[in-house]
């Protein structure tokens, strides 16, 4: 009779942990998605406003987007069957990085599997073991690995602290090697924006190479959404900005833009790239539809951003703590409600969706101990009718469970 593999010892230290985050109140389950995603769907089984998803602009079940991948299909099959750099790389993967390029203003573009890939694979690749990073505390994990996998030396520096970054760069600019100043460009749970402009004046002054992760900026920041390097006038300054297909382009990927030699390099030395199959025409042609549609539709984006300050507004009279106080204040779509006892904040979720609202708790390691909290995301298309019934249930549940007053 065969064995259970949950009753075999080798990873017993898991289910222990397991136990430890259910102790805890910290430990959750997937969510399951029935239906497409959009401000009201459906999530096991029961129809939720959704505050959780990143498709700030609703193109994840835009017709536009749907034809597209369907025509790629019939024209270019399911795969690509290989790697770029064997055989894998279509006439569709170009014509998508030649329009990011010209998008974001550019020599040059490259698409990954994921924004983390781009980040990490990015990071790891252009720098070595003698070389320095300068990177903002609060950065995505993906920079923080790929730091790790590059080897190179870590500097971190206070969340925004431009004057602690500085100081950084001063006391390494006579170490040997490159130096590679690093931010985000809108940080993923407290929605604050990183001070892009500032940070070039530094690597200009320094030396450094100067790297954006906008993955939460694109679609959302600058001129059709360009991202955190339009919003700050910083084209010419930022050598490598790195986005993402993901998020408000609803779709998947992530991609790499800069000079057409860091490009040509990354094709030869960015190991994600160079090991993991291109992506399907049917995600590539869907991706071209959604930058046409960006350069289309900028109402889209005003959308986003009214319902965004309303949304803000409303919670903040409602008496929630969104940041600022001893946390970055919110100042995107990202708005965070503030908890702090992670159990509580998990048991918090669970109210709200049971009430008909999908906030996601989100706690340590994802947040530091004592800043758990319900991240809530706007989307262009939620409705003010919408709005106004989450924000009834978040303020009643919020009252019923003593998080308000």
């Amino acid at each position: 009779m065969a064995t259970s593999l949950s009753q075999r010892p080798q990873l017993q230290y898991l289910t222990a942990q397991i136990d430890e985050l259910k102790q805890k109140g910290t430990h959750f389950r997937l969510r399951i998605l029935d239906d497409v995603q959009a401000p009201v769907c459906t999530y096991d089984g029961k129809r939720v406003i959704n505050l959780a998803s990143n498709n700030y602009l609703g193109l994840c079940d835009h017709p536009r987007l749907r034809e597209a991948a369907i025509q790629a299909i019939r024209d270019f099959g399911v795969g690509s069957g290989a790697v770029r750099t064997i055989a894998g790389t279509m006439k569709i993967h170009m014509e998508l990085e030649e329009k990011i390029a010209r998008f974001k203003n550019v020599e040059a573009c490259v698409v990954f599997q994921s924004g983390f890939t781009a980040n990490a694979g990015t990071v790891s690749a252009i720098l070595g073991k003698e070389d320095f990073i300068v990177s903002d505390e609060l950065n995505h994990a993906s920079i923080i690995d790929g730091a790790r996998l590059s080897r190179a030396k870590i500097k971190v520096f206070r969340h925004k602290d431009v004057a602690h970054a500085e100081g950084i760069l001063r006391e390494i600019q006579n170490e040997p090697g490159h130096k590679l100043l690093i931010t985000d460009g809108v940080f993923s749970m407290d929605g604050d924006i990183g001070p892009v402009d500032k940070l070039a004046d530094l690597a200009e002054k320094y030396g450094a190479i100067m790297m954006v992760d906008d993955a939460h900026a694109s679609g959302v920041l600058g001129r059709n959404g360009r991202g955190s390097i339009d919003h700050f006038h910083c084209h010419g300054r930022v050598d490598i900005q790195v986005g993402t297909l993901s998020k408000a382009i609803g779709a998947i990927g992530g991609y790499v833009c800069g000079s057409k030699d860091l490009i040509d390099f990354l094709y030869h030395r960015a190991r994600p790239f160079l090991f993991s199959t291109s992506h399907p025409p049917s995600v590539t042609a869907t991706c071209i539809a959604a930058f046409d549609l960006l350069e289309s539709e900028p109402e889209r984006i005003e959308r986003l951003w009214d319902n965004t300050r309303y949304f803000k507004a409303e919670l903040g009279r409602l008496g929630f703590n969104i940041g600022g106080v001893n946390t970055p204040a919110s100042e995107t779509p990202i708005t965070p409600i503030i908890i702090g006892d992670g159990r509580q904040t998990m048991d918090f979720s669970r109210a709200l969706f049971d009430a008909g609202v999908l906030g996601t708790g989100i706690a340590f390691p994802t947040v530091p101990e004592g800043k758990a909290r319900i991240r809530t995301i706007m989307t262009s298309e939620h409705t003010r009718e919408q709005l106004n019934q989450a924000l009834e249930i978040l303020g009643k549940t919020a009252k019923t469970m003593g998080i308000l007053t």
